[in-house]
C-alpha cells in the first residue's frame, strides 16, 4: 500500500439530510468495521469488503470517521481507489489473494472434519472469484 495522499474526490462527503437515517449509518458503520477488524483474524470475514461498507457507511453519516478512515495508513489508499476508480491496486489484490490463502490454508490444514474443510474451500473459492472480479485500477503516469 502506497502513503500516498488521499485525492480530494475521495474525500467528497455526501451526508444524508435526516438525522435518523445518519445515526442508522453510523451504527452500520461501526458494525461494518469491528466486522472488518475481526475479518484481520479470521479467515471466513473478508477485511476489505467491510472496510469499504464502513466508509460508504460513515461518508453519510459522520465527516471525522470518514476522515479517520481516509487518513489511515493502510485503509485510506484502497477506499479512495474503490471511490475514484471502482477497482484496487494490482499489488492490493496480490496481497488480498495472499492473506486469503495463508489463512484458509491454515485453517483447512487444522480442521479435522471433511464437510468443514469443503466448507473452507467453498468459502475460499467465492472470495477469490470475487477479489479476481474486482477491476485493477490503471496505473497513473508518473508525475513530473
Amino acid at each position: 500500500m502506497d502513503a500516498s495522499p488521499v485525492e480530494p474526490a475521495a474525500q467528497t462527503i455526501d451526508l444524508h439530510r435526516s438525522r435518523w437515517i445518519r445515526s442508522l449509518y453510523f451504527a452500520a458503520g461501526v458494525v461494518a468495521l469491528v466486522a472488518a477488524v475481526l475479518g484481520i483474524v479470521l479467515p471466513v470475514l473478508p477485511t476489505t469488503p467491510f472496510v469499504l461498507l464502513a466508509a460508504a457507511c460513515f461518508c453519510r453519516s459522520s465527516p471525522r470517521f470518514y476522515n479517520a478512515l481516509l487518513s489511515h495508513h493502510m485503509a485510506g489508499p484502497i477506499i479512495a481507489d474503490w471511490r475514484l476508480h471502482g477497482a484496487m491496486q494490482r499489488r492490493t489484490k496480490r496481497w488480498a489473494a495472499l492473506t486469503m490463502f495463508l489463512s484458509f490454508g491454515t485453517s483447512i490444514a487444522l480442521v479435522q472434519s471433511p464437510w468443514h474443510r469443503i466448507m473452507l474451500l467453498v468459502l475460499a473459492a467465492v472470495l477469490g472469484l470475487f477479489i479476481w472480479r474486482v477491476p485493477v485500477r490503471p496505473d497513473q503516469p508518473p508525475k513530473e
